[in-house]
């Protein structure tokens, strides 16, 4: 059985940035369409090959936002 699922819609699918139902309807095509979950199986692998990688950004970083933040916010933080 053929579906309209995009790669863009896997990727989504995959790093769970589907609603309940797309997730869903997505889960049911992988599981009854071969080529789809060929598809899936190779954007899994891929991201399980990509480094592990955490950021932190500075403190000053940190700062610079909550300063910017509080300047533009519509009611002043205090």
């Amino acid at each position: 059985m053929k579906h309209n699922f995009t790669h863009n819609n896997l990727l989504q699918f995959l790093y769970r940035e589907t609603t309940a139902s797309e997730a869903f309807a997505i889960r049911n095509a992988i599981n009854s369409d071969w080529q789809l979950k060929e598809d899936y199986t190779e954007l899994l692998e891929a991201k399980r090959e990509l480094p592990k990688v955490t950021f932190s950004p500075s403190s000053s970083v940190i700062d610079n936002i909550l300063r910017y933040s509080n300047a533009t916010a519509v009611e002043p933080q205090h």
